[in-house]
């Protein structure tokens, strides 16, 4: 019997006709298993992960390992992105057994719940043998079994007095300087020649660009000659041209792969995430504001245009990723032969294509197949271009990656701030439209009695409650669409998911765990302040409760997001690389944050002409206010504080710069706003 037919997750649905008789993360399954007597295997993965499709073909298709499975085993299948707290807390038994980890993740355990047994893909002929140990072991030396189940529960538990000892020191008074240290730290570690931080896999350090995109615009900068902040600037631009240039970018259709295999960009994991192209989109969105830089407005346009054309559902929000395979095979829908250009395009213009994007007859992938670079720009635009849609209409032919067509709540956030600001930043209104629908779909689909469900799929939430970073990221997203829109609603509800956050997930002394104080008990209740793949809960949070704070005036929220920071320094001093996102919230506070209140008619382009520059002009992590004019600032009709009594000048639409509602005197047109705003860097072409 498989049970998994009922699931709203993409990933527990490709193992319902597996012959394993799954269960779903359930108290049912660890009572069977307490009944017949023998272990529990947790199976953890996602619909994109290429090494998850090769274990379920390879072993959980097999008749004769599910058989193996259903007799020695209760086995429980769960979804990472569905239950993130499930993930965590036995992948930190997994690290802190074999001393890595990643998916898909193995776990024996007991009914009690306790691992013994950790791993991650296993080959077929290992994965049967190790069903056999496990459960002779099971039956003859219990004692030796239940021992290691308890030793690494009590490994985990001083883990997490670790963690939550950094949150107990006392939070840095002096935010410059770690982030300072942080830059200096980062560089020692730069690849200088190739962009990017460390070896082989480079990841996309989304959050890390963005802090040294932030420190390099703190006043100061290079225009002042900070040395500092000039390499800050130089870390972030290299490694986005790299990543940009390379194999890990479509260079056809747009969006970044997962991670590059390789340290030079040229060869990705083929999975596209939905989390790791709102991040970039922002990155590239700040780069090209920051230096004009034609490579980064392109890139950042086309992210967005990638997500809204390959990721967004029938319901308006976002689905979680694209596959790595498509008919078996890992990368085949993106890669290319020579002759497969020439026989697309002919031959002069075969030979052209295979010159300008790297494509060799040795090839750059398996099986003699190149990804696709675009290491420079191409001479005669007219002719790539034509090459360029040509081989993108002749790719949409092929089969297509699989789809995880789940909505992750988080995720949306990000994608909401992402195009709700590269919408006024590009002059793109099809993207603030798509940030919008989105947003909609979270507020009437996830949040329920004013709690958020984690996901959902065909417009139906999901079973599991939301974790803190999805709290945090759809205020965010909420945040930066009032700021896109002017419409006061979506800052309210993001008030309301803060105070969710606040009475829910804190742990008493300033930080915040990642799961609410109501939410199912696990081994213990988990708490990662560092950054992973995203931006972590706790930096999350305060990067929302700052902007929050900055809106509304509200010292309880600007307190709060001290707090969240608390854990910053020990962080940063260890890990700059997982505090990036922490670091950028740092920056922002460092800066006031900036707050501009925009104030005029809504379909006066003398208004949206100011409200663009504004976005164009304050350096990331500015909270900008759009409204009519004089009023109350109680939050309704479209009303914040920071717009409070803020009037128009002469009857002329007017920006207002402030620091803690502090503010210059009012300006009306364009050029005096960037002076108000000491815009360092080139005044990029605002079309």
């Amino acid at each position: 019997m498989n049970r998994l037919k009922e699931s709203t997750s993409p990933y527990l649905l490709q193992h319902a006709d597996n012959p394993v008789d799954w269960w779903p993360w359930c108290d049912e399954a660890f009572e069977r298993a307490r009944a017949r007597d023998v272990p529990v295997l947790l199976s953890v993965g996602y619909s994109a992960c290429h090494w998850c499709h090769v274990m379920a073909h390879e072993s959980f298709e097999d008749q004769a390992t599910a058989a193996l499975m259903n007799a020695h085993l209760v086995a429980i299948k769960v979804d990472r992105e569905e239950r993130p707290d499930v993930d965590a807390v036995y992948m930190a038994a997994t690290q802190a057994m074999t001393g890595q980890g990643g998916w898909p993740m193995t776990v024996f355990m007991t009914a009690d719940r306790q691992p013994f047994y950790c791993g991650t893909y296993f080959p077929r002929d290992y994965f049967q043998r190790l069903i056999l140990g496990v459960s002779n072991a099971w039956r003859s030396n219990r004692a030796s079994v239940t021992g290691q189940s308890a030793r690494i529960a009590a490994i985990l538990t001083e883990q997490m007095k670790q963690m939550n000892g950094w949150a107990e020191q006392a939070p840095s008074e002096d935010l410059a300087a770690v982030c300072d240290q942080s830059v200096t730290a980062l560089a020692a570690t730069y690849d200088s020649r190739r962009g990017g931080f460390g070896g082989a896999p480079k990841f996309p350090p989304s959050m890390v660009l963005e802090f040294l995109l932030r420190h390099s615009e703190r006043p100061g900068g290079p225009a002042g000659g900070s040395a500092l902040a000039g390499r800050a600037l130089e870390m972030a631009a290299t490694t986005a041209t790299a990543m940009a240039r390379g194999g890990m970018y479509d260079q056809l259709g747009g969006g970044f792969a997962r991670y590059s295999v390789d340290a030079d960009w040229v060869v990705p994991h083929f999975e596209k995430m939905l989390y790791d192209n709102a991040l970039l989109a922002r990155v590239y969105a700040h780069l090209w504001r920051r230096t004009g830089d034609p490579l980064a407005r392109r890139v950042a346009h086309e992210t967005c245009a990638w997500m809204i054309r390959e990721l967004r559902t029938s319901q308006g929000g976002f689905a979680s990723a694209l596959d790595a395979d498509s008919d078996g095979e890992e990368g085949r829908f993106y890669t290319w032969t020579p002759g497969e250009l020439t026989a697309e395009l002919g031959g002069p213009d075969g030979e052209y294509a295979a010159g300008v994007f790297g494509v060799s007859r040795a090839g750059t992938f398996e099986h003699g197949r190149s990804v696709l670079q675009r290491r420079a720009e191409p001479g005669d635009a007219e002719r790539f271009g034509a090459v360029r849609g040509a081989l993108a209409a002749a790719r949409e032919g092929r089969a297509r990656p699989g789809r995880d067509d789940k909505v992750v709540a988080a995720w949306n956030g990000l994608a909401i701030a992402a195009l709700s600001e590269c919408a006024i930043v590009l002059g793109a209104a099809d993207l603030l439209a798509a940030a919008e629908a989105a947003a909609r779909l979270i507020a009437s689909v996830h949040l329920r009695d004013g709690r958020l469900a984690r996901t959902s799929r065909d417009g139906e939430s999901g079973p599991s409650s939301g974790v803190l970073e999805d709290y945090a990221c759809v205020a965010t997203g909420y945040l930066a669409l009032s700021g896109a829109t002017g419409q006061a609603r979506w800052a309210g509800l993001a008030g309301d998911l803060l105070e969710v956050a606040l009475t829910r997930f804190g742990d008493g002394n300033g930080g915040f765990y990642d799961t609410a104080d109501d939410s199912e008990r696990l081994m213990y209740r988990p708490a990662e302040p560092a950054d992973g793949p995203t931006p972590s809960g706790q930096f999350a949070l305060a990067d929302a409760l700052t902007s929050y704070a900055a809106l509304t005036g509200s010292p309880r929220h600007r307190e709060a997001a001290a707090g969240a920071l608390s854990v910053l320094a020990p962080i940063a001093t260890r890990y700059p690389r997982a505090a990036g996102s922490g670091l950028a919230v740092a920056e922002a506070m460092i800066a006031g944050p900036v707050e501009i209140a925009v104030v005029g008619a809504r379909r006066d382009t003398r208004t949206a002409a100011l409200h663009r520059t504004a976005l164009l002009a304050a350096p990331p992590g500015t909270v900008v206010a759009l409204g009519e004019g004089d009023c109350d600032g109680d939050g309704q009709d479209g009303c914040l504080a920071l717009l409070a009594g803020r009037r128009l000048v002469d009857g002329a639409p007017a920006a207002y710069v402030c620091r803690e509602f502090a503010c210059r005197a009012p300006v009306t047109d364009t050029g005096a706003l960037r002076t108000e705003l000491a815009y360092p860097g080139p005044q990029p072409d605002p079309r």
